[in-house]
Parts: C-alpha cells; structure tokens; sequence
C-alpha cells in the first residue's frame, strides 16, 4: 500500500492495531503520518470517557492561559483538560502505555535517547462553531534545538468520537516532515495549498499517529456536537516536556499506577552511562522510580 492522491487532498494510510510495527513505520518515516483503527476497544473509549467526563464537564474556554497566544491557538471553544494520567486510570495504563504506541515510540524515538517519555496527554474538545487551528509542527515548542536533528517526538491525536470532515477531524500534510523549510520558525515557513491537507476521518478508538516534524492542526467543527480527542505525544527522555508532567501527576496519584506508567511519566531516571553520557533525573542519587516503590518520595 501507498500513499494515494485524489484531486482534492491527499490520503493517509491505514492500519490496524494487529499490523506489524516494522510496516506502520515504513509509512510514517515514508509519509510522517497514518492512522491505526480502532487502536482502542469500544470498552476503553468509554471507560476513559466516562473517567474524563467530569474534567471535561468543568472545563472552560475562556479560562487562565499563561500566554494569550497559547488561547488564541487553542481557540475559543475549545476545551482542553490536561494531565489526563492523573485523571483516567485507563488513559495511565490503557492508552499511554498502549503496546502499538510504545513500539512505535521506541523505534523512532529510541536510536536517540537512553528513554523516551510523556511530552502531554491532554484531552481536546472542539466545540460547535470551532474553526480551523492555526497549522503547526509540533515539535516548534523546541525551536531552539539546532537543525538538522534526530526526531524530537511522537504525537497522536486519538478520536474518542467519530471523526470527520464536518465535526473537525484533524488536518495534516503528508511529507510535511521531509520540507526544506522545516528546520524554520512556523511564521517562516511555506504556507500549504488545500490540496496538499489530508482530512483524518476516522471511528472512534482509531489515532491519527504523526512525527513532530509533520505540520496539522484541528479542524472546524460545522456541527451542534462537539469532537473529543485525546492528544498524547512522547518525547526523547532528555528534552523538557511540553507539560510539567511531576506536578500534573504528583508522586501521591503516581504511585497507585504501574511501574510502566510512571517511567513513561518520566519518574524512571534517564540512564546515558552505557551510551557514553551521564544521568538526568536523579533524586538522592538514586533512581526516583524505585524511590516511589519503596514509599520514599
């Protein structure tokens, strides 16, 4: 399978969560980004919604940003709940740790680190009136890291609705990621045509799955319903994350999750020794994760 043209935009490839990762990796290298269906079973799409749904609920708009550029981005009616880990056992354990994620993770993050980890996992909830999100890379929030560069991040959008066209399904541009402009701030970059955007229609439970490199955003919500997503992207374990995740998910909720959950949330020390360099992350010079285990944080 390639990536296909029609006259009016690009399509994405798609997998299943069953597809051999060697394969899905092919493509996103190929394409920067695809969609996995129903990456989540119907029961884990409701367990998180419903483990969501009072953070959701609660929610504002118009609320406290620590920038105004940071609400302008996000939009006017778009809720956005972040530290999702702290909030949804089954975001911690289910989908942040899902195996297809991890895997894919660790092959395109992993040639560059000693760890990977959480950069956010964040619901985003465009609402009725929502319009197109300013087009971005994610990996921006590290402009000041040189270029060229190894991959930075992995990101995900997941759909915890059915996602399309009209209800603001994610847009992105196929092979964005391999632009000549990419190493540029985003205003300094080439503007892409319509015809270059693929729409990320897809049942609730599939992701859309993209490089940092590859350039999308939300799309309009045209509709009286409004589209629930999760937004969960990892980083290489030595880059400040996008969201403070220690103190979005405190030691006190962390410790009741399992010790995959809390290295990925980056409470593992990150180990370079044997790769030549040294520690980051450490507490007391001990690894803070056997710290949690043993009550001692």
């Amino acid at each position: 399978m390639t990536l296909t043209q029609t006259r009016s935009a690009p399509i994405l490839q798609r997998f299943d969560r069953s597809t051999d990762l060697a394969v899905v990796e092919s493509a996103l290298d190929r394409d920067g980004a695809v969609i996995v269906e129903d990456l989540l079973a119907p029961e884990i799409v409701g367990r998180v919604n419903d483990e969501v749904e009072a953070a959701v609920v609660a929610a504002d708009p118009d609320g406290p940003m620590f920038n105004p550029m940071a609400k302008a981005f996000m939009g006017s009616v778009t809720k956005n709940v972040p530290g999702v880990p702290g909030i949804s056992p089954t975001f911690a354990t289910e989908v942040m740790c899902h195996p297809l994620l991890l895997g894919l993770a660790d092959r395109v993050l992993g040639p560059s680190c000693a760890r990977f980890q959480l950069n956010l996992g964040q619901i985003l909830e465009r609402g009725p009136g929502s319009l197109d999100q300013w087009l971005h890379r994610d990996e921006g929030v590290w402009v000041d890291v040189p270029k060229p560069s190894p991959e930075l991040q992995l990101a995900s959008v997941i759909a915890l609705v059915d996602f399309t066209a009209e209800n603001g399904a994610t847009r992105l541009v196929p092979g964005s990621h391999r632009w000549p402009d990419r190493h540029l701030r985003m205003d300094l970059q080439t503007a892409p045509a319509e015809d270059q955007i693929a729409v990320a229609e897809m049942p609730a439970g599939s992701a859309v799955v993209y490089t940092g490199g590859v350039i999308h955003g939300g799309g309009a919500n045209a509709t009286s319903l409004p589209r629930r997503a999760v937004h969960l992207s990892y980083c290489l374990g030595w880059l400040r994350t996008e969201e403070n995740n220690y103190l979005s998910v405190p030691p006190a909720i962390a410790a009741a999750l399992p010790r995959q959950a809390q290295e990925v949330l980056g409470y593992a020390v990150y180990d370079g020794i044997e790769r030549g360099g040294g520690y980051l992350g450490m507490v007391r010079m001990q690894d803070p994760v056997e710290l949690l285990a043993n009550d001692e944080l």
